[in-house]
């Protein structure tokens, strides 16, 4: 349904009574609301009383909430849809609060026949409603002399859901009145035919059905927590950009999706409409009428099952999504297929015999419906893959991130044809589907059998057994040593974390995963940039598949000069340290030119693709900006004094900061680390390195480091991650230099509480005043002043009221030209130092 047909919908509602007093935002026992009146929430935008569809026969009355402001007429909830008023009483209607904490529709006076009345859950509680108010936000709230919310309208939608709503996908307590039922027609509220909503038995979904028959199938829940945004802005006004926060959250009993505005954004709604669309509404004032910004489906393909079986949705070929088939599959029907009948779906091109087949990786995919078997616990992905290998009759299987009913993963497995399936993009929650092939393409026509999606990866030890087994391994494929002496291959023997550190000789205890080039090309489709994730100031980052896990694919560019240094760095360094909040590196690969390490994937990404971002950051609430920082600290302390080295990062900000599935924080990029001696307390370098901001001073204008030097890096990181702001904006800093300068000013003038980023919700003051204060004795100028890591991690699992008076911060008594020139200075010095701004991944 477009927008013009749309407004005529609503159009056709006008409201039978004007109100003929002043409105008020509550309503209070013995004070009903009768026709003619309505109850206005506090801000202006929403009202409360009785209105009439124009086209009903005989004249109905509905209590009904609608947007006050607007000139259309836009009801957004409706309390007796299934009852309405009508004529033939000689009672006037009203809306009363009554002593048993109830909202009572009747006719005369709340002891009159009743048309609809809210829930009395509180009886047992001993509390009695005081008030019901209509607040702001378009919820309509009943409260106790105490203040306690005893029912709410956002529980009891009708057809809209508006900002802070909550759509339930999966829930435990409840189990009716979840969906969003549209109105029958135009002019009519009662329940019509299309409902949307989640399942009970089926979880992790959304749906839309007319009566009982699916119309469409959300992508599933993966556990992930997207944020997006809309941005829009109307051509000849001087509207804002509209931005729309979008979470996911989970707790103990419920997942749910709720949205949320950007300030001074247009009044915006979802709304299932009469015709069968679930639609984004945005209210235009140029235009006064609702936009349409989205609506679902949003094309024919994304009805279900409408690609038939084995057929699927690509939403994202250009410019119209289309049905395809899954790889291996072709038309049932080809005559049907090109005249735009797809219902017969699709067939085998080669057919199965037995348990034979392979599995063939389709990355992003909308997972298909109708699972027969779901895995549940801390299943591995290979017992997964063994799960569907064994079973003749499995097609095909995905193995799910994702925390819900305290599982960590999940191991989903399709038995009978696979039906409405999708391809969506990995941005958009789609899914790695393993599908069950007699035979795998492997490009050019050519066929290449993979046992079960696993691929055997050879183990290797380190120092010398390192050097011999690629070299075999170097030797087997290349054949001829004129060939081996032509290239530049990595020789990993001896070779130690920095040219300027004695150590010579690493363990040889730890167990290191060498990873041909080829399997690493094949993974990543040769390198394709649609499987680039990041890109960093060494190189770029891929998204591949190995040995059925996800994998995160550093490849450093060929022409970096430090390149080989930092991949020697990464190599050694990181596959001795093992820790929760530290990366961890998979395998590496050094073929001729080629230098590649392999890390864990973490679908998150970096810290700063989520602090910094908009429409991203709603995710990051206190609860889990605290659990960063803490997780941050700990990676530090085991650094600096739990692993077998003394390990001092140099680059530690929120672009080296990685989020797993749960948005745990894990330190990365190794590069540039260093390792002290055990007696060793500081080092000097002429080579200084790092990102500027984030730098100690005795290290930016000496070239001195010590774990000190992290110390003021976390403190600079911790201040960011409190107050959204990055280090280096004078935007956000209230006109002062930097964050840094910033929040020592507002610590002086005690003006902490005014720090925190404002899209934070249930704040703690204590936390944040703890944090702010550990904050500035990170950054204090001279490094015996600033607390070691052990002392940050001890106060912040403790708490402590005994911490000592931070001092100025370093950089705060330097002029904004001398730090220029300092900036310079260390830039154009190419000789002696190299400054590098990094990208995170």
């Amino acid at each position: 349904m477009d927008s013009l047909a749309l407004a005529c919908c609503t159009a056709a509602l006008i409201i039978l009574f004007l109100p003929f007093s002043a409105s008020v935002d509550r309503l209070v026992p013995g004070k009903p609301l009768s026709p003619g009146n309505t109850i206005v929430s506090d801000g202006g935008v929403f009202a409360l009383g009785f209105f009439n569809p124009s086209n009903s026969t005989p004249a109905k009355l509905y209590l009904g909430i609608w947007y006050n402001d607007i000139p259309e007429l836009t009801v957004v909830w409706v309390a007796n849809r299934e009852t309405p008023i009508t004529n033939d009483t000689s009672s006037a209607p009203m809306l009363s609060l009554t002593n048993t904490s109830n909202l009572v529709l009747s006719y005369g006076n709340s002891s009159g026949r009743v048309l609809w009345t809210t829930t009395n859950m509180t009886t047992a509680m001993g509390l009695s409603a005081q008030t019901a108010v209509l607040l702001n936000t378009g919820n309509l709230v009943i409260r106790s002399s105490n203040g306690t919310m005893l029912w709410q309208s956002f529980d009891h939608r009708t057809d809209t859901l508006l900002p802070g709503m909550k759509l339930w996908i999966k829930y435990r307590t409840r189990h009716t009145g979840e969906r969003l039922v549209s109105w029958k027609g135009p002019g009519d509220p009662s329940p019509g035919r299309f409902s949307y909503g989640s399942d009970p038995d089926t979880p992790l979904q959304t749906f839309m059905w007319d009566g009982q028959s699916l119309v469409f199938r959300d992508t599933p829940w993966t556990g992930y927590q997207v944020k997006s945004a809309i941005q829009r802005r109307e051509a000849g006004t001087n509207v804002s950009d509209l931005i729309m926060y979008l979470a996911f959250v989970e707790n103990g009993d419920e997942i749910y999706a709720t949205y949320s505005l950007s300030d001074g954004a247009p009044l915006t709604r979802s709304v299932i409409t009469y015709s069968g669309e679930y639609q984004l509404q945005s209210w235009s004032s140029r235009s006064s009428m609702w936009d349409v910004l989205w609506k679902w489906p949003s094309a024919d393909c994304n009805r279900y099952g409408y690609c038939g079986p084995y057929g699927y949705c690509d939403e994202t070929s250009a410019p119209i999504p289309s049905c395809k088939c899954l790889d291996g599959f072709e038309p049932r029907n080809m005559e049907e297929w090109t005249s735009g009948r797809f219902l017969a779906g699709c067939q085998r091109k080669e057919q199965l015999h037995s348990c034979s087949g392979s599995f063939l990786a389709l990355p992003g995919m909308k997972s298909p419906d109708k699972i027969e078997l779901v895995g549940r616990g801390r299943s591995t992905f290979e017992e997964c893959a063994a799960e569907c290998n064994h079973n003749c009759s499995c097609k095909g299987y995905v193995y799910r991130n994702v925390s819900s009913d305290g599982d960590v993963t999940m191991c989903l497995v399709w038995s009978g044809e696979l039906i409405d399936t999708g391809k969506v993009g990995v941005e958009l929650g789609g899914e790695t589907l393993y599908l069950r092939l007699a035979g795998l393409d492997a490009g050019g026509g050519k066929r290449r059998k993979i046992n079960a999606g696993k691929i055997v990866l050879p183990i290797l030890g380190g120092g010398v057994l390192v050097l011999i087994c690629i070299s075999l391994a170097w030797l087997k494929c290349k054949g001829k040593s004129k060939k081996w002496r032509k290239h530049r291959n990595i020789r990993l023997d001896g070779m130690h974390t920095s040219d300027e550190l004695g150590e010579e000789n690493p363990p040889r205890d730890q167990e290191f995963t060498f990873i041909r080039l080829e399997e690493i090309s094949l993974a990543t489709h040769n390198f394709s940039e649609a499987y680039m994730i990041g890109q960093g100031g060494f190189g770029k980052v891929y998204k591949g598949l190995l040995g059925g896990k996800e994998v995160a694919i550093k490849r450093l560019s060929r022409d970096s000069q430090q390149g080989t240094k930092e991949f020697r760095n990464e190599v050694i360094l990181i596959a001795k340290l093992q820790h929760r909040n530290l990366v961890r590196l998979l395998g590496c690969c050094g073929d001729g030119d080629e230098k590649l390490l392999i890390y864990e994937y973490l679908p998150n990404k970096s810290l700063d693709a989520i602090l910094f971002d908009d429409s991203r950051k709603l995710s990051l609430n206190w609860v889990t900006r605290f659990s960063i920082i803490k997780g941050v600290a700990r990676g530090l302390l085991y650094l600096h004094e739990d692993s077998r080295f003394t390990v001092i990062h140099r680059d530690l900000k929120p672009g080296n900061i990685l989020l797993d599935a749960e948005m745990k924080p894990k330190i990365a990029d190794f590069g540039m680390a260093r390792i002290f001696g055990d007696h060793q307390q500081d080092a000097n370098t002429q080579r200084v390195v790092g990102t500027y901001g984030y730098m100690a001073p005795e290290y930016a204008m000496e070239g001195t480091f010590s774990t000190k030097s992290d110390v003021y890096s976390f403190g600079v990181l911790l201040l960011e991650v409190v107050t959204g702001i990055r280090m280096n904006s004078n935007s956000e800093t209230m006109g002062f230099p930097s964050l840094t300068v910033y929040a020592w000013n507002m610590w002086k003038e005690e003006k902490t509480e005014e720090l925190p980023d404002s899209s934070i919700i249930d704040i703690s003051t204590e936390e944040v005043l703890l944090c702010v204060k550990i904050g500035l004795l990170c950054i204090q100028e001279n490094p015996d002043d600033r607390p070691l890591m052990s002392s940050v991690v001890f106060v912040l699992e403790n708490g402590s009221t005994t911490l000592a008076a931070p001092s100025r911060p370093a950089y705060f008594a330097r002029r904004g030209a001398e730090i220029d020139q300092i900036r310079n200075n260390i830039q154009t010095s190419v000789h002696s130092f190299s400054l590098s701004q990094i990208e995170g991944r």
